[in-house]
């Protein structure tokens, strides 16, 4: 299996905040969701991925390439959908369309044109008429008109609502069934990853917590309930986010230690949302 990215090591140190040794791989063919609390380093791993942003050390390869000696070719096929335009309130789509082909040598305009027709988007219209789902479409009918082999997209989906998530989790699919593609999907909508991930790369304080098989990670972890007073202290320090209330207690727990709690513990599997929630408050509270 041929990895379309690979990151190696990658560190960038800012006043505030380190990007800390981050590694993983993303194999053609596969969705990869990145996920994490706000300010846990999605973005800034995304542009490490572009060359956005000077690294302070490791490497990037994508298309078996490293991103920085292959830039141009790289590039040109990347594309890259962020939850916001860059294109000048004022131009139309065709207008659009004349600003961005000369970047791509494998720029296809019947299949803008299919995109725009595809998503109700007028070639006439000004990009400041249109409402925020459909500019995540204008963008998305950019990166895909050039041929890219993987696309980035960087919180596309927030502020959207359900109809226009579901429709660009559909565009995807569509994406994904033409040949040996990638895509790196960073949100913070688990729900969205749920129904297309295939793999799970989780960040926290800017270190890689995970990164496997989306149903290793899912059934990785179990959320535990039960009544007060039946745990020890030791089994208490077991589970992550271990939280008692008035009438028992809840938390995270691995599959392979969950036998160590009492049989009176009920056990069921969490969604992503609920164990990110978890790890992520783990990491909190150990710093």
């Amino acid at each position: 299996m041929n990895n379309i990215l690979s990151l190696r090591g990658v560190t960038k140190r800012f006043s505030a905040f380190t990007l800390k040794d981050v590694s993983f791989d993303l194999p053609e063919g596969f969705v990869m969701g990145l996920v994490g609390r706000n300010g846990a380093g999605k973005t800034t791993i995304i542009k490490a991925i572009l060359n956005m942003i000077r690294l302070n050390g490791g490497s990037v390869t994508v298309f078996g390439q490293d991103h920085l000696q292959a830039e141009r070719e790289i590039k040109a096929r990347i594309g890259v959908v962020m939850d916001y335009t860059f294109f000048v309130e004022g131009w139309t789509l065709n207008a659009v369309e004349r600003a961005v082909a000369p970047f791509y040598p494998a720029w296809d305009t019947e299949a803008y044109r299919k995109l725009l027709k595809k998503f109700s988007l007028s070639p006439d219209s000004k990009v400041g008429d249109l409402s925020r789902g459909m500019k995540m479409k204008l963008t998305t009918a950019v990166a895909l008109s050039h041929g890219a082999d993987l696309l980035i997209l960087d919180e596309p989906t927030s502020g959207l609502d359900p109809v226009a998530r579901d429709e660009l989790l559909e565009i995807l699919r569509d994406y994904m069934s033409g040949g040996n593609r990638g895509v790196l999907f960073s949100t913070h909508i688990t729900s969205d990853l749920e129904k297309i991930a295939d793999y799970i790369t989780f960040i926290d304080d800017g270190r890689i917590m995970a990164s496997q098989p989306a149903d290793e990670f899912l059934g990785k972890y179990f959320i535990v309930k039960g009544g007060a007073g039946i745990l020890t202290e030791e089994q208490k320090r077991k589970i992550t986010g271990y939280r008692e209330h008035s009438v028992g207690f809840d938390g995270l727990i691995e599959r392979q230690i969950l036998h160590s709690l009492p049989q009176s513990v009920i056990a069921e599997p969490g969604n992503l949302d609920e164990i990110i929630i978890r790890l992520a408050g783990r990491r909190q509270g150990d710093e």
